[in-house]
């Protein structure tokens, strides 16, 4: 149980977090969104880790921390300019199909789900898929849902970076967090002095970019916590609810509206996820 409410406690900290990242991505630069929330990040997660006073566990875990920094960082640029230019309901779906990676890779590793499981697999693959089509207006024929290609970036970014912040929690998962942040705060930062943007924010925006900055490391310690205390593909199956708790934001919040096709792949999808965690 206590794997459970780690595991949805960091679907719905990352679903608020990519809520708010989209929606100001959509009034501030990706640059500025990222060049103030992530090291944001490290300051919240450095603060836990002194409070603990625990020391570093050796150094065995920094490379596994570090690859899933600079890939965590990839995927939420990916996944906030998705969120900005598409509909979050479609792009959230498809980002968060990231879990099938770790799943894929318990497989291979010799993992056996159960037939219910297998079901929930399929169910999860095919509604992404559905949820990523949108008809063109006097055209029968689909195509690619605008972000759809940014949420694909995200989904294979966060998927490696589960499996590689995975392998770097066994050590300790709060150290193991903060290696990833700072991995990722470099990463942005290099970026940032590559393309020299001009990062502004008006006062009115820093509670929000707070917010996000501090929420999505809450949701890396959650997800940290829950794979030491938990196989690493039920915990990855439980936060495949993060698009659900941003679609319910996207659908109250500002009101958007899900063609028939995007509403059942996304029924789809969520009914996988409930098939994979019965299982």
């Amino acid at each position: 149980m206590t794997v459970v409410l780690l595991a949805l406690a960091a679907s719905v900290s990352w679903g608020v977090s990519d809520f708010l990242g989209g929606l100001t991505s959509r009034r501030l630069s990706l640059a500025t969104v990222m060049g103030i929330t992530t090291p944001l990040g490290l300051v919240a997660i450095g603060i836990l880790v002194a409070v603990r006073g625990e020391e570093l566990p050796g150094a065995s875990f920094v490379l596994w921390g570090l690859l899933a920094g600079v890939l965590g960082a990839i995927g939420i640029s990916a996944l906030y300019q998705g969120l900005a230019v598409g509909q979050m309901g479609v792009v959230a779906p498809i980002s968060a199909s990231a879990p099938m990676i770790p799943i894929t890779f318990g497989l291979i590793r010799g993992d056996r789900p159960s037939s219910l499981q297998g079901i929930g697999i399929v169910l999860a693959v095919v509604g992404v898929i559905l949820t990523s089509r949108e008809r063109v207006q006097g055209s029968r024929r689909g195509r690619v849902a605008q972000g759809a290609a940014f949420g694909l970036v995200a989904a294979t970014s966060f998927g490696v970076s589960l499996l590689a912040l995975d392998q770097s929690a066994n050590a300790d998962p709060y150290w193991a967090t903060f290696i990833v942040r700072f991995g990722a705060t470099v990463t942005v930062a290099a970026a940032l002095l590559v393309i020299r943007p001009t990062i502004r924010a008006a006062r009115s925006y820093w509670p929000a970019l707070a917010a996000i900055g501090v929420l999505d490391i809450s949701g890396t310690v959650f997800f940290s916590v829950a794979t030491t205390k938990g196989l690493i593909s039920i915990v990855a199956a439980l936060i495949t609810m993060v698009p659900v708790v941003v679609a319910l934001l996207a659908r109250f919040v500002v009101h958007e509206r899900l063609q028939r096709i995007q509403i059942a792949g996304a029924a789809l999808a969520v009914a996988g996820v409930a098939c994979i965690s019965a299982g």
